[in-house]
């Protein structure tokens, strides 16, 4: 488990409003993943395999904000096992706010909310 924050998401209520929010204030670089009603947020240079390229950031993602956990900005933890993490997360006080779900053949992605209240992403990479 490495524990490394590899990911942030930001919802949104209005995806172009926002990209273009985004997009004009920060130049983050935007994709559009309409088959997974998602928006990667490059936020820097990245490598052909879409990874950044330089050391010190990391990109994100946007996301269309349900009636549900996240609501608001995340930053997003990579585990080897999302499924040992959330019962760690329960053993220490926090709540887990859904089951692991996969994400196309990338990996998988769960939220809990720590003992403060905030909604923390996991992320555990496929084959990993």
């Amino acid at each position: 488990m490495s524990g490394r924050v590899v990911h942030f998401e930001v919802p949104f209520d209005d995806g172009e409003r926002a990209q273009a929010f985004y997009g004009s204030v920060f130049r983050w670089t935007l994709q559009a993943m309409p088959e997974m009603d998602y928006t990667i947020a490059l936020s820097g240079p990245v490598s052909a395999d879409g990874a950044p390229s330089e050391a010190g950031y990391i990109n994100g993602g946007m996301f269309r904000r349900g009636d549900t956990e996240p609501r608001s900005p995340v930053i997003v933890v990579d585990v080897a096992s999302i499924d040992e993490t959330l019962e760690r997360v329960a053993e220490f006080g926090g709540e887990v706010l859904g089951a692991k779900q996969p994400v196309g053949e990338m990996g998988f992605a769960a939220y809990f909310r720590d003992t403060e209240g905030n909604v923390v992403g996991l992320w555990e990479t496929a084959g990993g």
